[in-house]
């Protein structure tokens, strides 16, 4: 048993290896010629604050969009905007429901057609789930090319509701980004609108078409 001390010390050595070490920095000389040497801890904490800095320089709307990227409707909330998270599950609910729906009755007349035509390896079942429905049944004419068309059908109606909750989620990313900068914007009662009648000139026929002017100024005391 010589080999005992030798693990005890290395299960000792490896315990110590993986104790959090307490020290950030350490001095290597001491004098004028002080060199200070950063330790992982240093070096993790320095990543920390880094990360946090480019948090912080992202402003209002980089967060927002961030937030809603990572938990749709997070961006919402943090611009005040609640009103506009159920409409965004809301939405996702329902493309949720047409993706599982489509998608279940694309396999079902997948298998059924994949059956008849035998390109199954489902021996034991002789006829498939339509076997003798009154559109897709095996006497029907064209039965199976219905089973086709309606399996292409589930297929494509899939495939783009996908497209459309993709599409749906970069827009709440989008929402997020752009009212947090309308947050930052100024809508103070200084600011005024005004709308007067104004002649513009067309080069295409040298004339001129009658026309209003709309200018945003504020306004002083």
């Amino acid at each position: 048993m010589r080999l005992a001390p030798g693990i005890a010390l290395f299960v000792a050595l490896l315990f110590l290896q993986l104790l959090p070490s307490q020290a950030r920095a350490q001095v290597v000389t001491s004098g004028p010629d002080s060199v200070l040497v950063l330790t992982s801890e240093a070096d993790t904490t320095q990543q920390k604050q880094f990360f946090l800095s480019g948090f912080k320089n992202l402003g209002r709307p980089g967060r927002a969009a961030l937030f809603s990227a990572v938990i749709p409707g997070a961006g919402q909330v943090y611009n005040g905007a609640w009103w506009k998270v159920p409409i965004i599950y809301a939405t996702g609910g329902v493309l949720g429901y047409f993706i599982i729906d489509n998608n279940n009755k694309y396999q079902d007349f997948r298998t059924a057609l994949n059956i008849r035509t035998g390109r199954s390896n489902q021996f034991i079942q002789v006829y498939d789930a339509y076997y003798d429905d009154p559109i897709y049944g095996a006497d029907v004419r064209n039965g199976t090319q219905n089973l086709r068309v309606s399996r292409d059908f589930y297929r494509r109606n899939r495939d783009l509701t996908i497209i459309i909750s993709v599409l749906a989620y970069g827009m709440q990313i989008a929402e997020a980004y752009v009212h947090g900068h309308l947050r930052e914007f100024d809508v103070s009662d200084n600011l005024s609108l005004r709308v007067q009648p104004d002649v513009f000139r067309t080069p295409a026929t040298n004339g001129v078409t009658p026309g209003l002017t709309l200018t945003l100024y504020t306004r002083t005391k």
